[in-house]
């Protein structure tokens, strides 16, 4: 499980590096109205949280009583280095902890602020927040390129060509028994016909 979380995890962080890659300092910077955050607001907020829920993540509540969350919607960054920098460490932070997951500990209680989870509960409440807000961020970087942005997924028109190329380089491989968290093509309680 611990590989299949940092795996995961991986890809939505590779989504907002990639995005960052296509913008200048001061897109970082734009906001859509006054209510919306700017990719410098989602990144100080994002990784705000991580270091909050994943510093000794086994031994104290998730919401640590440093953390100002309300501070991490005020922008007080100056340059994309410094959000660049943040956004690193709040992810390095849940990579650290993601690490320390073994058999012995997926189902043990850690809290979020009072509230008792299991540690493979708190990975999949974190595992729908941080790519909602990469989500956000590669939303906000497409609005702002426009025609210049450069797709991080599959292109526009070409589905056909992208499902042809991704069967012939996975054809020959024998399929990973749990390749996916959602993917349970060889159990025995999942009929013929919906294993294919």
């Amino acid at each position: 499980m611990k590989e299949l979380f940092i795996k995961r995890f991986g890809y939505y962080k590779s989504l907002g590096d990639k995005a960052f890659g296509q913008l200048s300092e001061e897109q970082f910077f734009w906001q859509y109205n006054e209510e919306s955050n700017s990719i410098a607001v989602i990144v100080k907020h994002m990784a705000g949280n991580m270091l909050s829920r994943w510093t000794n993540f086994l031994t104290e509540d998730g919401e640590k009583p440093w953390r100002n969350r309300d501070e991490e919607f005020v922008n007080t960054f100056k340059t994309k280095e410094e959000i660049i920098s943040y956004w690193e460490k709040g992810w390095n932070c849940l990579f650290e902890a993601l690490d320390q997951i073994d058999a012995e500990n997926l189902y043990s209680i850690i809290y979020i602020r009072g509230e008792a989870h299991s540690v493979m509960d708190a990975i999949f409440r974190q595992l729908a927040h941080y790519p909602y807000h990469t989500g956000q961020i590669v939303y906000i970087a497409k609005m702002i390129k426009n025609e210049d942005w450069k797709t991080l997924s599959i292109a526009r028109n070409k589905s056909r060509e992208f499902n042809n190329e991704m069967k012939n380089k996975f054809s020959n491989e024998e399929p990973d028994t749990n390749s996916s968290p959602v993917c349970f093509q060889n159990s025995p309680e999942v009929r013929d016909e919906y294993k294919q």
